[in-house]
């Protein structure tokens, strides 16, 4: 049975590891605001279906 060798990591350029952040980032705001678009559309749907009794009711 043969045994599998571990791959060899080789060492990433500095300004490829700049380009990889930046992507990474970039990548993590879009979802971000993607989150927060669903959240905000699911908490308008919510306010509509209960509509004004929502904010008759008591406390």
């Amino acid at each position: 049975m043969a045994v599998m060798a571990e791959p060899t990591k080789t060492p990433v350029p500095r300004d490829e590891q700049a380009e990889l952040a930046a992507r990474r980032r970039k990548r993590s705001i879009a979802l971000a605001a993607v989150l927060g678009g669903l959240v905000l559309i699911l908490y308008l749907l919510t306010v509509v279906k209960l509509g004004p009794a929502l904010f008759d009711r008591p406390l």
